[in-house]
């Protein structure tokens, strides 16, 4: 007779936990979660910083899988695509001393995430760098311009100014080893402040109408030495044409007497007779009385004696 019949109790069953399974499960499970907490994926287009106690130990710029330290090392991230910064509109004073409002961007980019963590701190750190950088050489390079000169698109250099200022900039942020790079700078447009527009919307009109009444006084000034001149060349040929024909008279009156002269030697008779009857043309008509001896050479041919 066993002890369960000497006590009437019903035996319960033993199971041994298999402790060796469930040890191997917990490790690859805490395994697992340790390396996807420590796993860096990372994209083309970012910059992954490892940072140990603070420190910078890696940067990773290629894409793909890394791995970092568990506890001690922590991980941040920083673009690497081409980036676009607006620099705020601020009023700049030109070379004349006329007050303009300037819109600027900046395209830009990292070139080092480590010196631009340690020069500039942080993603807004470097932009807030950059639009002052940006605005002190805009302000002077514009200052050696006139408003007419910015404005204008026939004599725009605003394409020179953004090369000029891009240079700048990108030789100051080199030069502070900052880890960024200007690709592009852009004016975006150009505006009077508010408290002067009007004004020099009013002198630019004033300047204008000046400039078309000088244009207007230069017209007529040129009208007049062309009519002047015509003037001038129409009594020179009228002068001209005027001896001409004095000429051509003379020359006429000239032939004219030398043939009378030719005639006269030819047959003076005749010659006497032709002029008397010329001149009882001219002198006498139905009304004339003529009062002349009977005698009289010029009465020979009217009387027939």
């Amino acid at each position: 007779m066993n002890d369960e019949t000497m006590t009437g109790e019903t035996p319960k069953p033993q199971f041994k936990f298999p402790k060796k399974g469930l040890l191997t499960t917990i490790i690859i499970a805490f395994a697992l979660m340790l390396m996807a907490n420590n796993l860096i994926i990372v994209q083309a287009n970012q910059y992954k910083i490892v940072r140990q106690f603070g420190e910078i130990v890696r940067v990773i710029d290629k894409p793909g899988l890394n791995f970092k330290l568990p506890i001690v090392q922590s991980v941040s991230t920083l673009p690497k695509h081409t980036l676009v910064y607006n620099v705020p509109p601020a009023e700049i004073n030109t070379l004349d001393k006329k007050r303009i409002k300037v819109d600027y961007y900046g395209l830009w980019r990292i070139t080092d995430p480590k010196a631009l963590i340690e020069s500039l701190r942080t993603l807004a750190g470097a932009e807030s760098r950059l639009g002052d950088i940006v605005y002190s050489n805009i302000r002077t390079e514009l200052g050696k311009m006139e408003y007419e000169q910015i404005v204008n698109h026939k004599k725009s250099m605003r394409g020179d100014i953004d090369a000029i200022v891009k240079d700048q900039v990108n030789e100051i942020l080199l030069s502070n080893n900052n880890g960024i790079e200007v690709i592009d700078i852009k004016m975006k447009r150009t505006d009077l402040p508010s408290e002067n527009e009007q004004s020099v919307y009013n002198r630019m009109i004033s300047e204008r109408k000046s400039t078309a009444q000088q244009y207007l006084s230069q017209g007529d000034a040129e009208a007049l030495k062309i009519q002047a001149e015509t003037d001038r060349e129409v009594e020179e040929m009228l002068a001209k044409a005027e001896a001409e024909a004095k000429t051509i008279v003379a020359e006429g009156e000239r032939e004219a007497a030398r043939i009378y002269n030719e005639a006269y030697g030819k047959d003076p008779e005749f010659f006497n007779m032709f002029n008397s009857l010329e001149s009882y043309k001219t002198v006498i008509d139905e009304e004339t009385v003529i009062v002349f001896p009977m005698n009289s050479p010029y009465l020979k041919y009217l009387t027939g004696q």
